[in-house]
């Protein structure tokens, strides 16, 4: 009992939490990287290719069980269709934190939720039912989110905390990281569309896991896939061979280490869409924002801005209150031991429901 409770709730817990600081952490290096004169092109095509060469050798140390499906052109073409949406959300997001900063990044994040329902209404995966306070609490939720979301990309307003001069030089960068006021909301406009896409790539990730249940496949054929296109298109956008050329530099740093924790997290969100659901994966979401801001001050010498934090804050309660409908949907449903979608389970939204696995 100790052991099911162990691998079912303090397992997903602790390694959501480690991948929020390793997601905090590669928008640090990739900032810097950036600043350093990196071109993001190339940083997300490496990034690719180094996650896709470490999962490849995963996928036969640890061999799914037997008994999955054959990779027939329509699950092949659903995860090509990752591949691209995964590529695109990384192009605008990558270019949304080269403008802005990686606090502003983990703010925008929280709006996976919200788009999330607006998906699911668009394509009549959730019925809403306006005298149910469940549905009250998302739509409530979904306009709070967006209405964040605009604060903190279009009011900066004044300083509320400016690192020490000592780490205004510190580990990364020789001086203190300041987006000008055009360069914030472009950014902030392209990490909004990034995570629209975002919210696509989960959707067709958790039918892929339905169809497919075996999370280091499909993470190494998403990281193919997405090496895939972005090599030729990448190639194209920066043709200079020379650039493609690393060396010994923080860019280094960055490309390992983003192809370490693309493997790393591609698993264990797999891993945890499969066992706890995509609700459960976004809810440590807003966790992010203040290690962003704590870990930017130190490294990056970013300063924070009163409406990065009223931003943040009415993101936060959108998010909360677009899961707390979720939750209490989820609780009437195990009461009931009925869908509220239908008796399939695949009728469920596949963002908002909570897909449980018993057995891995």
């Amino acid at each position: 009992m100790a052991r099911r409770y162990c691998y079912k709730d303090v397992l997903p817990f602790t390694a959501m939490v480690a991948v929020e600081c390793s997601n905090v952490g590669l928008n640090i290096l990739f900032k810097a990287a950036t600043l350093k004169g990196m071109n993001y092109y190339i940083f997300i095509t490496y990034s690719y290719a180094v996650g896709a060469l470490l999962l490849l050798p995963l996928s036969f140390i640890f061999p799914s069980r037997a008994g999955l499906p054959q990779l027939k052109f329509h699950l092949v073409s659903k995860i090509f269709l990752l591949g691209l949406f995964g590529f695109l959300a990384q192009i605008c997001a990558y270019k949304g934190i080269e403008y802005s900063s990686p606090t502003l990044a983990s703010a925008i994040s929280n709006l996976s939720a919200a788009f999330t329902f607006i998906l699911a209404v668009l394509f009549r995966l959730e019925r809403l039912a306006l005298r149910s306070s469940t549905s009250r609490a998302k739509i409530m939720g979904t306009i709070a989110s967006i209405s964040g979301a605009l604060v903190i990309v279009f009011y900066k307003g004044p300083k509320v905390f400016s690192s020490p001069h000592w780490t205004s030089s510190s580990v990364l960068l020789e001086w203190p990281l300041e987006s000008s006021e055009s360069n914030w909301v472009i950014g902030g406009i392209l990490l909004a569309v990034a995570y629209l896409l975002f919210s696509f790539w989960y959707i067709i990730q958790t039918q892929v896991m339905d169809i497919y249940p075996a999370e280091l496949i499909v993470a190494f054929l998403y990281n193919l896939c997405a090496a895939i296109i972005s090599a030729p298109v990448c190639l194209i956008a920066e043709s200079g061979l020379s650039s493609w050329r690393l060396r010994p530099s923080i860019a280094v740093i960055a490309v390992l280490y983003s192809g370490v924790f693309s493997s790393f997290s591609s698993v264990v969100i797999v891993w945890g869409l499969h066992l706890k659901g995509p609700v459960y994966i976004a809810i440590f979401n807003p966790l992010s924002i203040a290690i962003a801001a704590f870990m930017s001050a130190i490294f990056l010498g970013d300063s924070l801005h009163i409406g990065s934090i009223i931003g943040a804050v009415i993101i936060s309660m959108g998010f909360y209150a677009v899961i707390w409908g979720q939750a209490k949907e989820e609780r009437t449903e195990d009461d009931s031991g009925l869908s509220s979608l239908g008796t399939s389970s695949s009728d469920k939204v596949p963002l908002l429901q909570s897909h449980k696995v018993e057995n891995m």
